[in-house]
């Protein structure tokens, strides 16, 4: 399978991408900044410059892949414009490019709170829900083969290898490198297509808490 990630030098997509390598996957990562393509490189995944707030279409970036990963976001420190223009505009554009080039297999990286985020509110970390949240739905509505996936607050613990996976969960934490993990599976993960859920530390490994999923 080859799977193109958007935010491809993200902390998630770097710990993602020798994950899928490990599972004989090819991974294009797509990377705004060209003095990132060697640590890309080095984690397994081939880098391809794509800024995708200033690129209007990103259908040569993104190829004949099998499926994508909207692992991208405007980050910490970010006005909410970014917020609508990457966490939202950015996720669309993914969309767009994945059914002109007949991709079906679409995974989201969303947020936890995004089920039911801040009606109104000027702070950023409203903006950033409603954004994720719209582009949630515009997955939903797409008719993409589509697995949304809603992360607790994210750390950089090592990882468990055991979470908690349900459609709604009581708001806690999640390593990366767990959440990661997930998204590998996911790809690998038939039955979890038309599946939206929220992601925290737990339990149970993460193959039986994917195929526990109603």
């Amino acid at each position: 399978m080859e799977v193109v990630v958007a935010g491809g030098h993200g902390q998630i997509a770097m710990l993602l991408h020798p994950l899928l390598v490990e599972r004989g996957d090819r991974v294009v990562a797509l990377i705004r900044n060209s003095d990132h393509a060697d640590e890309v490189k080095a984690a397994g995944a081939k880098p391809v410059v794509c800024d995708l707030e200033a690129e209007n279409d990103i259908t040569p970036a993104v190829g004949a892949a099998d499926a994508v990963v909207f692992a991208a976001g405007a980050g910490p420190g970010s006005g909410t414009e970014r917020k609508r223009t990457m966490d939202l505009g950015g996720a669309v554009k993914l969309m767009e490019a994945a059914e002109a080039n007949g991709i079906r297999r679409y995974v989201m990286v969303s947020s936890m709170g995004a089920g039911e985020p801040p009606a109104q509110g000027g702070d950023v970390f409203g903006e950033y829900l409603r954004a994720k949240a719209e582009a949630d739905r515009a997955l939903a509505a797409s008719g993409l083969d589509h697995t949304i996936v809603r992360p607790g607050g994210l750390t950089n613990h090592p990882p468990t290898g055991r979470v908690a996976i349900a459609a709604e969960l009581s708001r806690s934490e999640v390593p990366r490198g767990d959440v990661a993990a997930v998204l590998a599976a996911v790809l690998h993960t038939e039955s979890t297509i038309g599946k939206t859920f929220e992601l925290r530390g737990g339990d149970t490994p993460i193959d039986e808490a994917l195929a526990a999923l109603e």
